[in-house]
């Protein structure tokens, strides 16, 4: 499987960090070494002082597809799940000073939290959905997915020319505002809606 992971989608998130709007989806990868083995805590690893949290709506593929339409893209997915992007900050702020590559900072074991999937059909409207994070039970992520820049339908359809997307690939959608820094013993709970769908603690 891949996790194909999209950034600067939400133009609040981009302005905390001030970076550039961009004029495409970015896209950067994480190895199936990145996730998180459920009920596992995280553990902060050794070469940073500051991860971050990102918490995102997740897509799961359903099929095989490349090149595909914006039109069809819906037939390609039938979960939505909700995870975060663990990002190494300091580690990312280097790499981008240096003008090298992010995997350092994104893609290393346990950065990815993939949580429960549910049918797509039990949410409503994917296009208005309310997710949130909590840290030790204060809400620090507040999203809805009408302030993408770019809905799951256009990701799906764009990432499909350079990627071929295969039955179990997982899409995380981007973040929202509110990023921040993990310390030990923290409780982080994701929810969309008032459906919880992961709690992880920190180690």
């Amino acid at each position: 499987m891949k996790i194909i992971c999209i950034g600067r989608n939400y133009a609040k998130h981009i302005e905390e960090l001030a970076n550039e709007k961009p004029k495409n989806p970015v896209i950067f990868l994480k190895p199936d070494s990145a996730i998180l083995a459920k009920k596992q805590p995280f553990f902060i690893p050794p070469f940073s002082n500051e991860i971050h949290y990102e918490v995102e709506i997740l897509i799961k593929i359903n099929k095989v597809g490349k090149y595909i339409d914006q039109k069809f893209a819906h037939k390609y997915y039938d979960e939505i799940g909700l995870g975060i992007d663990f990002t190494a900050r300091d580690v990312q702020a280097d790499c981008k000073e240096k003008g090298l590559p992010w995997e350092k900072a994104k893609a290393f074991d346990g950065s990815a939290v993939i949580g429960n999937f549910v049918a797509k059909e039990n949410l409503g409207d994917l296009e208005n959905l309310n997710f949130s994070l909590q840290k030790n039970e204060t809400i620090v992520q507040n999203g809805n997915t009408n302030t993408m820049l770019w809905k799951i339908d256009d990701l799906i359809a764009y990432v499909s020319q350079y990627f071929t997307l295969k039955k179990g690939d997982v899409i995380f959608t981007g973040t929202p505002a509110g990023v921040g820094k993990v310390k030990e013993n923290d409780i982080l709970t994701g929810r969309i809606e008032n459906q919880q769908f992961f709690s992880i603690k920190i180690k």
